[in-house]
């Protein structure tokens, strides 16, 4: 597996060839690709060899080098709970799903409890556009069998990997859970916003503790679950209605503490471990708090996202996929 920001005649070149590929760039530099064993989803966000770096011209080609066969699903909201189905035995699947759209906020809610998620490694992203442009432009994913866009719904590619190959799925979360009791919060409701949490037993209004800076918004809410720290990110405070929002859903009943501040970022995802040979997806907020435009991450190559997925939807995380060789006895 190789990934690697190229032009578009470039990578144009490399769908010709039959690559079974996954693609990130803006929406007018993926429209140009042709037809192909590819699906491809919105961003101008990126990890590069040479640092981060913002990018309309150029796309991000992930070729699975390991493929032997692949197919690609275009599921609708209502479909995703079949996403495990029509899988190959041996292999994983990549998924690109559009910020903010019914199939975002359904994954979101619901993913976990999909039949047969966790049986094979998934992997994606949520796709989005220059935070700028939000109220202008839509986050897309793309069809490359017949390069069609969507706005809604989730690309995915099964891909069937080459005996003796395993794909290997991880996580990196440099966060941890701070220990303000102040900043400990409890939702009455499962969804994207809120507007009041439980603290200490006392419900407290949520949009004046991050709009004062008591909460900074630049920190993740942390939560246990099942053993793994899992964030969710804040997206907006709005002070007029009272609302806070959010890049993943809150769970009621669930415990959630701000992070710790990070501090460099650079170097927290640096310690990350070595990201060579792999694809990895980190979150826009990760790239812009920590000012990370012109600034290596480690190896870590890979899409800035609006959201990061293995198996469950990730908020501020570094996700991190490798084509691994197992011994003969371990892949029979």
């Amino acid at each position: 597996m190789k990934t690697t920001m190229m032009t578009v005649e470039a990578a144009a070149a490399r769908i010709r060839t039959g690559a079974a590929m996954l693609v990130a760039g803006a929406e007018s530099a993926l429209a140009r690709l042709p037809a192909g064993r590819w699906i491809g989803g919105t961003s101008v966000y990126f990890l590069t060899e040479s640092g981060g770096r913002v990018e309309r011209e150029q796309v991000m080609c992930t070729e699975i080098e390991e493929a032997t066969d692949a197919r690609i699903r275009i599921l609708s909201p209502q479909e995703l709970p079949d996403l495990a189905q029509d899988r190959f035995d041996g292999g994983l699947t990549l998924i690109l799903i559009p910020a903010f759209s019914e199939a975002h906020t359904r994954f979101a809610l619901d993913g976990a409890a999909y039949p047969g998620l966790f049986d094979q490694p998934l992997m994606g992203w949520i796709t989005g556009v220059h935070l700028d442009e939000q109220a202008t432009a839509k986050p897309r994913i793309f069809d490359g069998r017949a390069c069609a866009r969507h706005e809604d719904g989730a690309a995915l590619l099964h891909v069937e990997t080459r005996p003796g190959v395993v794909a290997d799925l991880s996580i990196a979360n440099p966060f941890r859970l701070g220990d303000d009791p102040g900043l400990r919060f409890v939702f009455a409701e499962t969804g994207f916003a809120a507007r009041t949490a439980f603290v200490g037993g006392e419900e407290v209004a949520l949009a004046p503790l991050f709009a004062s800076g008591r909460a900074d918004r630049r920190l993740p809410l942390m939560a246990n679950y099942a053993g793994a720290l899992i964030n969710v990110s804040v997206r907006e405070v709005d002070e007029a209605t009272g609302t806070v929002s959010f890049y993943a859903p809150v769970v009621a009943g669930v415990e959630y503490r701000l992070a710790s501040p990070l501090g460099d970022y650079a170097a927290a995802f640096a310690a990350a471990g070595d990201g060579e040979g792999r694809l990895s997806c980190n979150c826009v907020l990760n790239f812009l708090y920590g000012e990370l435009e012109g600034k290596r991450a480690g190896n870590h190559v890979g899409p800035a996202t609006f959201g990061e997925i293995a198996y469950i939807l990730l908020n501020q995380t570094l996700v991190r996929l490798e084509m691994k060789g197992v011994r003969a006895s371990e892949a029979a």
